[in-house]
């Protein structure tokens, strides 16, 4: 049995021995038996599109409201410059449920919009980026806007003298994080505090030392922002990447993870942060400086580690639902935790969408093919969800997806990507889970034909490999002899893109000299069916 099948079994107890110098874990409960968590679908649902890049979303209700770099939006199915294509500068809202366009959002940016949040009560998003107006009124780095009524908050109007990169909300204050130095004219180092109320500038002043602030999530009881970014020092106290501030003093905090994962410097960073009220959740990435590239879930009050998942390829966006974690990235190397492992050439392994137990299963192995050494830390399963992205060109950078979001019925995905499993589809998709979903990614045919022989008398025995399907791990096997329309037998296997396993069954009591061919018909538990190509005929012994 493989280890991510061990895994899906799940697992008794869960080693904390570690071979990084620093570490500090939270003592793991004992992992379920239970069957693991299921995935939304495969299936990318038609949404309207945008002809740049979503770098970020927020999903209130049934509205998405993505930011990015864009002029146009269009309905789904069309191609750029074709048929219902809107103007559409750098912000744009669409329906979760149905992909189509929300018109009563509309509004203009005149610079890329990096980072979208919204309030705890679900009445305003704010938007945050490289901007200076919207629709042509003054608003330096930052909006926020009516969710009731769709209309820019005139009341919420702070300045900032540089980009926006981060924001994270309580009911009475807005924190923000970035690259300027200046907030409503008075200084502040990468990192601000503005009343909800009045945008009025708060006294709160932490100070991320160097490099930029990416990332900010209000810890569950809203005494602490945890802060990620490139930086290495918060208040002049080493936090490589990632750290914590208290909300009302801005004082450094104890955050353990950042003893562990080490990120900070010029070519890496913390890329996201999220929590579903129970955990922290978060990304990184790591080229030339840092030590992490992947997800990882740590204790809310004291950054404790309670799972890294060592999978290398840039990780950009987390989100959590339920007993599920969604990321987009690049990876293409995740053997340290019993998953696919890289490809000659890399683009056939490499994924840019993937989904994870949100709790830990077993270990990570180590080190990893960058001298990285995660060994005995705990991780989580990556579990069958393997939608395909296509790479787009539009940042130059040769990625799909950057953001990822959802609100339990369905997941959304922001990016630069042109299509989504074959179908053209440009920047936004959304997916749904089982129960609504049309469920039609069924098995594909990895290009191994079945084969027929006989070396016993009487005997014929046929051989296979077990194909692969994007959302679904067991796939059910029907051998059917020449002449016969029930299957001779019947079985399941589980499988992925990069396992599949040989397969074989041996046909008795068969007349010497007398001749057949098979087929095989692979079957989703959702009623997909893919044939194999006949066998070859072979002659009984």
């Amino acid at each position: 049995m493989s280890r991510i099948a061990r895994r899906l079994a799940g697992f008794n107890a869960i080693a904390l021995a570690v071979s990084l110098t620093v570490v500090s874990l939270v003592p793991s409960a004992t992992a379920s038996t239970a069957p693991p968590p299921v995935t939304v679908s495969a299936d990318g649902l038609p949404t309207w599109q945008i002809n740049g890049v979503v770098w970020s979303q927020v999903v209130v209700g049934n509205t998405v409201y993505a930011t990015g770099s864009f002029t146009k939006a269009r309905p789904p199915g069309v191609p750029a410059g074709g048929s219902g294509e809107i103007a559409a500068s750098n912000i744009f809202a669409y329906d979760i449920t149905t992909g189509n366009r929300v018109a009563s959002f509309n509004h203009s940016l005149n610079g890329q919009g990096l980072v979208a949040a919204v309030s705890p009560d679900r009445s305003r998003v704010y938007v945050g980026g490289d901007f200076t107006t919207v629709d042509g009124i003054a608003r330096n780095h930052i909006a926020a806007f009516s969710t009731a009524t769709g209309a820019l908050v005139t009341t919420f109007a702070p300045a900032l003298s540089g980009r926006v990169r981060a924001i994270a909300v309580t009911a009475g204050t807005v924190y923000v994080g970035g690259s300027f130095f200046t907030a409503n004219g008075v200084g502040r180092t990468r990192l601000s505090a503005f009343s909800a109320v009045t945008g009025a500038l708060l006294p709160w002043a932490p100070k991320a030392d160097d490099n930029n602030v990416a990332a900010m999530v209000m810890a569950p009881d809203n005494s602490r922002v945890i802060v990620g970014g490139s930086f290495t020092t918060l208040n002049g106290v080493a936090a490589s990447a990632m750290g914590s501030v208290d909300a009302t003093t801005g004082a450094t905090q104890v955050w353990a993870a950042n003893r562990t994962i080490r990120d900070g410097g010029t070519k890496s960073g913390i890329t996201s942060l999220t929590t579903d009220g129970a955990q922290v959740y978060g990304s990184g990435y790591a080229f030339g400086t840092g030590n992490f590239e992947g997800s990882f879930a740590t204790d809310p009050g004291t950054g404790g580690i309670i799972w890294v998942n060592d999978c290398h390829g840039d990780t950009y966006d987390v989100y959590p639902s339920g007993q599920v974690l969604y990321t987009v990235s690049h990876a293409h190397d995740c053997r340290p935790i019993g998953a696919f492992p890289e490809s000659s050439p890399r683009s056939i392994n490499q994924r840019h969408a993937l989904a994870f137990t949100t709790y830990p299963t077993g270990t990570n192995t180590g080190p990893d093919s960058y001298g990285w050494n995660y060994n005995g830390v705990p991780d989580s399963t990556m579990l069958q969800w393997y939608p395909v992205l296509a790479i787009g060109s539009y940042t130059g950078q040769s990625q799909a997806a950057w953001s990822v979001k959802g609100n339990g019925n369905y997941v959304a995905l922001g990016g630069e990507f042109p299509s989504v499993n074959g179908v053209a589809q440009q920047g936004l998709v959304r997916f749904a889970t089982r129960q609504i979903a049309p469920n039609r990614r069924g098995p594909q045919y990895n290009g191994s034909a079945p084969s027929a022989t006989s070396s016993i008398p009487g005997t014929a025995q046929v051989s296979w490999r077990a194909q692969s399907d994007q959302d679904d791990a067991t796939l059910t096997y029907a051998l059917y002899r020449s002449g016969t329309s029930t299957p001779i037998y019947t079985t399941n296997q589980d499988s992925n893109f990069w396992t599949m396993p040989a397969m074989s069954h041996t046909d008795l009591g068969l007349s010497p000299g007398a001749t057949y061919t098979y087929r095989l018909k692979v079957t989703d538990p959702y009623g997909n069916v893919l044939w194999l190509p006949t066998t070859n005929v072979v002659t009984i012994l």
